[in-house]
């Protein structure tokens, strides 16, 4: 691991321009910050050749191995000519360690958000993730963790509740609230009985795909991790029971072309979705230090905040203890 002297306040466009042409990339001068909060990300037009998107990792979150970890995963779909966007090699190496942060270059891939409304969309989404789970479920990462109650709820937790983000006449409402939710999750993962991990994208929603006129184009595998299945699939999701109901079986109407999906998993959905909410919280607040982190969400460690916490975890806790989105 790099030593962690800088922080992303330190990387200043210079800086950017002048680790690239560290790695060997040479800069016109021109450079396009996108959005993303976790790490940094630059598209970066080069003096020669097209633009390239620039990935500078958040000193401290992943290792040097986790991250060529994730790597490797994407050369393996990549290989099965599965539509991802792999880094770039400079002297074989995917990821460069210069100016004492980690970076990756992509290739820039063009694209828009996907409609997933339109017919025909869900299902090809589907029959994509389905080819990807079909490669992830071929080995197992051993550097970067699993999705579960323990990692993603009970950590998350304890940290929010040690932490003084919480306003202290909410809080005991609030670790009772968790508390309840999180044994709710534990009762869905009882139904859902044994669960088959594999390698996941980990972050499957409609931002991180970039449609074509050739399908779509899955980036963005940093939280990439072990999970069951439908981690991938629930995030496509909205709208009622009877929406979500009918969206699934247009995904799974793909998904099965390719990838075999156990109905077991479908316990897990709402359980995936109080996990994920207890973990943003936390993402939130550990991440507050972070200048660009106030300036983008605003409300966050208001009253009202936490009070709409409070609340969605209450209906995530009836919503648990529903039947499935169809009979297993």
């Amino acid at each position: 691991m790099t030593k962690e002297l800088h922080t992303f306040a330190e990387l200043t466009p210079d800086l950017v321009l002048d680790a690239m042409e560290e790695a060997g990339f040479y800069g016109d001068g021109r450079l396009l910050a996108l959005n993303s909060y976790e790490n940094r990300v630059y598209q970066i037009g080069l003096e020669e050749g097209p633009p390239v998107v620039a990935k500078f990792y958040r000193p401290g979150r992943w290792s040097n191995a986790a991250i060529l970890e994730e790597h490797r995963f994407i050369d393996e779909l990549a290989d099965q000519e599965i539509p991802v966007v792999r880094a770039l090699r400079v002297g074989g190496n995917t990821l460069q360690i210069v100016k004492d942060f980690r970076l990756a270059v992509f290739p820039r891939q063009g694209g828009r958000a996907p409609e997933l409304e339109m017919p025909g969309t869900l299902e090809w989404m589907g029959r994509f993730i389905g080819r990807i789970h079909a490669v992830g479920a071929t080995a197992i990462f051993h550097e970067r963790g699993t999705l579960d109650t323990a990692t993603f709820g009970e950590e998350p937790r304890n940290y929010l509740l040690a932490s003084d983000f919480l306003p202290p006449e909410l809080s005991a409402t609030y670790r009772s609230v968790v508390e309840q939710a999180l044994n709710g999750v534990h009762r869905c993962y009882e139904r859902a009985g044994e669960v088959h991990n594999i390698r996941l994208h980990g972050d499957c929603h409609g931002g991180n795909v970039l449609w074509t006129d050739a399908g779509p184009h899955f980036v963005d595998f940093d939280d990439s991790r072990m999970g069951p299945a439908i981690q991938d699939l629930w995030m496509l999701l909205s709208g009622d029971r009877s929406d979500m109901t009918k969206q699934l079986a247009e995904v799974l109407a793909g998904y099965e072309d390719f990838f075999d999906f156990n109905p077991r998993e479908l316990y897990l959905i709402e359980a995936l979705r109080t996990l994920r909410l207890i973990y943003y919280s936390a993402w939130l607040a550990r991440r507050w230090d972070d200048p660009a982190f106030p300036a983008a969400f605003p409300w966050f460690n208001t009253q009202r905040y936490w009070q709409d916490r409070i609340l969605e975890l209450r209906e995530q806790i009836a919503l648990m203890d529903e039947a499935p989105l169809w009979p297993v």
